[in-house]
């Protein structure tokens, strides 16, 4: 009788496996053999070897773009987090226009964010954005400068225009998470003499780490793969100083050299499956 529920099983998952082999395991393995050559989109691909990947490892732009990626991921899923989380205990609780505010704060996230970037650049436009006649309206027309100017201030304008538009994204799922957590935990707690904060430390948040897990691995794989908010803020600039990963592929890509761009394509998939097999490894233990 199990042997035969077994292959049923088997039989019902066959075409989400063949969907899977012919979408995912299919894709990747041209990639990789992509990524040998030296093909241009256009003539005859050419067998080369690893010799892109070496090519990649000695440009410091794209080492630099590495970086830049990598800080953008951290800062951007760092803080997605902890906006997010505050965000669900705060709608966890019980105000008047909770569903209003709900709203609105979920609402940046269903906005493209190549829309979002453009809305944003308009708002920062030193001399000329809003923000800036605001400043000045309030007397302080010295705030507002040209934040696009150098590479540390918009990068950080870059994490924060981020952070504000997928914080509810974050939110819904941990709001979730918190809903799905049995009142009798806390309540008998709270009897026992337990703090507000033990009872957050003790007993929310480790019933939280599925919702943890699920927001860590989604922010990582957006934030490393990250294109619209940086093409449309900052286009890579000044210079290639905020470039990511991903417009230096499609840099490359356009550039006629697709056989390297396909190379840096797998160093990102690369780059991006770490961390996620890490995050899911440490909260699953936690879990």
């Amino acid at each position: 009788m199990q042997r035969k529920k077994n292959k049923a099983a088997q039989f019902l998952s066959l075409p989400a496996l063949i969907l899977y082999g012919v979408f995912f395991v299919y894709p990747l393995l041209r990639g990789i053999g992509m990524s040998l050559t030296n093909w241009d989109g256009m003539g005859q691909a050419t067998f080369i070897g690893l010799k892109n990947y070496f090519d990649f490892f000695s440009d410091k732009r794209a080492l630099h773009d590495i970086q830049t990626t990598v800080i953008f991921a951290v800062g951007s899923a760092v803080l997605l987090n902890i906006v997010g989380l505050l965000y669900a205990l705060l709608m966890n609780t019980e105000f008047k226009g909770k569903s209003i505010a709900r709203v609105i704060i979920y609402l940046p996230a269903i906005i493209s964010p190549l829309i979002m970037g453009y809305i944003w650049y308009f708002l920062l436009q030193p001399k000329r954005g809003y923000l800036y006649y605001a400043c000045m309206q309030l007397g302080l027309p010295d705030l507002i400068g040209n934040w696009m100017s150098s590479y540390h201030s918009a990068l950080a304008v870059l994490i924060v225009v981020n952070v504000w538009q997928f914080a509810g994204m974050t939110m819904i799922i941990y709001l979730a998470g918190l809903k799905a957590i049995a009142k009798d935990y806390t309540e008998a707690a709270a009897i026992d003499g337990a703090t507000k904060w033990q009872l957050f430390f003790r007993i929310t948040l480790p019933l939280l780490m599925p919702a943890i897990r699920i927001n860590v691995v989604t922010n990582i794989i957006g934030s490393l793969s990250v294109f619209d908010v940086i093409m449309s803020l900052t286009e890579g600039g000044p210079g290639y100083a905020t470039e990511s990963l991903s417009i230096y592929i499609m840099r490359m890509c356009y550039g006629s050299r697709t056989g390297y761009s396909t190379a840096v394509a797998m160093i990102l998939f690369v780059i991006i499956l770490i961390p996620v097999l890490i995050s899911m490894r440490l909260t699953r233990q936690k879990g």
